[in-house]
């Protein structure tokens, strides 16, 4: 095993380092220029085609996904943990929750995020924010209905809270976990409890 991840700090990068956090799995992390003359270059384009973060390496194997990362590790490292038997219900509802977590919900906050910080402030379209921030809150109260009785998605802390805790950081930046979603202020709080969630945050 010789994993290197390629970091960028507030990055879905975070999401990689708190999985191998949690299940302690050695990994070396290499914090990269993010400036797009740096993103642009041919040798990060080598490992990231699309010139983002996270990248990784495990020996000869690069990937450039974060939940396809998250993924292969615990499928290849986990020896069982942090995901439900795959092919049962249980391992239904794990899949639809990470799915949903980066193809659903970080979507919008993306779109909040290009429109709000990243583009130059003429690029900025208010009309696009709007929207953003309405399609996160129907995200946020379907994650209100899924952990009203509990303290996770699922039954215990899964790959799938890890997932969904990046998507939650971004929600909380932009303001959007509010006082009339408790359940979802009370399971991010214990997200954000967890020493993987901390050190993932802190690197």
């Amino acid at each position: 095993m010789s994993i290197t991840i390629y970091h960028v700090s507030g990055t879905r990068s975070m999401r990689v380092i708190w999985l191998c956090y949690e299940l302690d799995i050695p990994c070396k992390l290499e914090t990269i220029d993010f400036a797009k003359k740096f993103r642009a270059s041919p040798g990060w384009r080598a490992k990231s085609p699309t010139g983002k973060v996270p990248a990784m390496d495990d020996g000869a194997l690069t990937m450039f996904e974060s939940g396809a990362m998250v993924q292969y590790l615990l499928d290849r490292y986990g020896k069982g943990q942090l995901q439900p038997e795959p092919g049962t219900p249980a391992g239904a509802l794990y899949l639809q929750w990470c799915w949903f977590a980066e193809a659903t919900f970080a979507r919008p906050l993306g779109d909040i995020a290009q429109h709000t910080l990243v583009r130059e402030e003429k690029d900025r379209i208010q009309a696009v924010v709007a929207d953003g921030q309405q399609r996160s809150r129907t995200c946020l109260e379907a994650i209100e209905a899924a952990v009203q009785d509990s303290h996770y998605l699922l039954e215990r802390f899964t790959a799938a809270d890890i997932m969904m805790g990046y998507s939650l950081m971004l929600a909380e930046k932009f303001g959007l976990i509010t006082e009339d979603l408790p359940a979802t202020e009370a399971y991010f709080a214990r997200l954000k409890d967890r020493q993987g969630y901390q050190y993932a945050v802190s690197v």
